[in-house]
């Protein structure tokens, strides 16, 4: 191990505030469930490993004076006036390295105590200091997913299937009339939590999948409706689809193409704080698909003898 003087950045002059300064930013820097830097656990470790010796008055004068190691291991075989030598029945284990890191929450512990454990708990959180600590809980993190609810299920409510990025499915109850772009919350169903802290939260934002004949506009449904020739110049009742099933709407003797009929509170139902919409019909005629000669014969006629000209505004 490296000089606890160099490992820290200070001085052999420096005060114990000042290392204990040092000390205090670098463990900060370099604690292994907050920094992103490489080998942060390693210089962790060597972090806490210095200051346990020149944090603590006794073990610093024995290293200054040459006594024990950066380890903190007694140069002198038979030295003892720290408690290095041999202990009885034992291979000369220095009271130095009962020391002991948990990098799974954040604490130092150790069974010396050269740490104090104040400095531990208002640097990573309560209890850090303790003999043995355990790690922190901590909640696990949440998940967030975009669901494509089907106009049909917004219409009349229900629940979807949703693949999570985890690899789990499970189902969204949607509430009917729900708004596109708002989240529901499903608690606990989130990434499990750390060292039994509880799981976090899947958050589900609602988009609106595209549907074959509606257009969304706001709370509006927007429908183009295909109506025959003869329906537009003489009038009719023609059905029209809705998300609650066909309706019959009418269309005027001499409708035009492009017309708009609105069906009020036929579009999406009422959400939590918007009212229903509605459904706005625009009339597309449609020319049969097979040419007819009768037809075509008429149209000849009317353009000879009977010519108008739709587009005069334009000009």
């Amino acid at each position: 191990m490296r000089d606890p003087y160099d490992v820290l950045g200070v001085p052999k002059t420096a005060n114990a505030a000042e290392i204990k300064s040092a000390f205090r930013k670098l463990a900060k820097r370099y604690h292994p469930d907050q920094s992103k830097e490489p080998k942060a656990k390693e210089r962790f470790a060597e972090v806490g490993s210095a200051y346990e010796i020149l944090g603590d008055d006794r073990k610093r004068r024995a290293f200054d004076q040459g006594e024990i190691d950066a380890e903190g291991k007694p140069r002198a075989p038979q030295f003892d006036g720290f408690g290095f030598g041999r202990q009885p029945g034992g291979g000369g284990r220095s009271e130095f390295r009962n020391f002991n890191f948990d990098f799974g929450g954040g604490g130092f512990s150790t069974e010396s105590g050269s740490i104090d454990p104040d400095i531990l708990s208002e640097l990573f959180g309560a209890g850090a200091g303790r003999t043995r600590t355990r790690s922190q809980q901590a909640r696990g993190e949440d998940v967030g997913v975009s669901v494509a609810v089907p106009l049909a299920t917004i219409a009349q409510g229900g629940s979807v299937r949703v693949a999570l990025p985890t690899g789990r499915t499970l189902d969204v109850v949607v509430p009917a009339g729900i708004e596109e772009g708002k989240s529901i919350r499903l608690r606990g169903q989130g990434h499990p939590g750390h060292r039994g802290g509880s799981p976090g939260d899947v958050i589900a934002t609602i988009r609106y999948a595209p549907h074959p004949l509606f257009k969304v506009e706001g709370r509006d449904l927007r429908l183009d409706l295909p109506i025959t020739l003869y329906e537009a110049v003489l009038g009719a009742r023609v059905r029209a689809p809705t998300l609650g099933g066909d309706v019959e709407v009418s269309v005027a003797p001499g409708a035009n193409g492009g017309r708009v009929l609105r069906l009020r509170g036929k579009g999406l139902p009422a959400g939590a704080d918007q009212a229903a919409g509605d459904l706005l019909a625009t009339l597309r005629i449609v020319l049969p698909n097979e040419p007819d000669a009768e037809l075509t014969a008429l149209m000849r006629k009317m353009r000879d003898q009977k010519p108008y000209q739709p587009r005069s505004g334009m000009a």
